[in-house]
C-alpha cells in the first residue's frame, strides 16, 4: 500500500505540482462544457484559489475533485447570475417619473451648487466630511484614518457643515 507523504496541500511545491497536473484540464473540462462567454480560464483560476485557501482541509488526493467541484459550482453561479442580469436587461425601466420638470430641475441645480460649495471646502474639511456623512465613519475612526485628533476631526466637519450651511438655503443632514 503506497503511504502519501503529505497529509494537505498547504506546501508551495505541492501546491505548485497539483496547479500543473490540473490547470489545462480544468480550463478545457470549463471550456468544453460552458463555452468561452463565461471566462473559463477565471473559473479554473478561481477554482485554484478556493483550493489554496482550503489547503489544511484538502489531501492530494481529494484534490482534483476539489477543484472540478468548485470550478463546476462557480460556473452554474455565473450561469444564475448571467440569467438575472438579462431579465433585469429585458424588463425596460419606467420613462416616467410622478415629479414635475420644475421640481427635478431645481434639485438638478442645488446639486450643482451643492458640489461648486464642497470644491471650495478646504481638502481637510472636505475629507473629514465626506468620510463621516458619506461613508458613515465615525469621528475617532477618521482621526485615525487622518492621523489627527478627534477634536480636529469634529472642527473640520462642523466647519464644513457651517460652510455648507451658509451658502446653501435649507441645508440639513441627518
Amino acid at each position: 500500500m503506497k503511504k502519501d507523504l503529505h497529509k494537505d496541500i498547504c506546501e508551495e511545491k505541492v501546491f505548485a505540482g497539483i496547479y500543473n497536473k490540473y490547470a489545462k484540464s480544468l480550463h478545457d473540462f470549463l471550456y468544453y462544457k460552458y463555452g468561452e462567454n463565461l471566462n473559463p480560464g477565471d473559473k479554473a483560476q478561481d477554482a485554484f484559489a478556493k483550493l489554496w485557501e482550503s489547503c489544511k482541509k484538502v489531501t492530494p488526493e481529494k484534490a482534483k475533485s476539489f477543484l472540478y467541484t468548485v470550478a463546476n459550482n462557480l460556473m452554474l453561479n455565473e450561469t444564475k447570475h448571467q440569467k438575472v442580469v438579462l431579465k433585469y436587461k429585458s424588463e425596460a425601466p419606467k420613462g416616467y417619473t410622478n415629479e414635475n420638470p420644475e421640481f427635478i430641475f431645481e434639485k438638478e441645480q442645488y446639486y450643482k451648487r451643492y458640489q461648486a460649495v464642497l470644491a471650495r471646502l478646504s481638502e481637510e474639511q472636505r475629507t473629514a466630511f465626506m468620510l463621516n456623512k458619506v461613508e458613515g465613519k465615525k469621528h475617532e475612526e477618521i482621526a485615525q484614518i487622518l492621523g489627527v485628533t478627534r477634536k480636529v476631526v469634529e472642527y473640520r466637519i462642523y466647519s464644513a457643515f457651517d460652510q455648507l450651511k451658509k451658502e446653501l438655503e435649507n441645508f440639513k443632514i441627518k
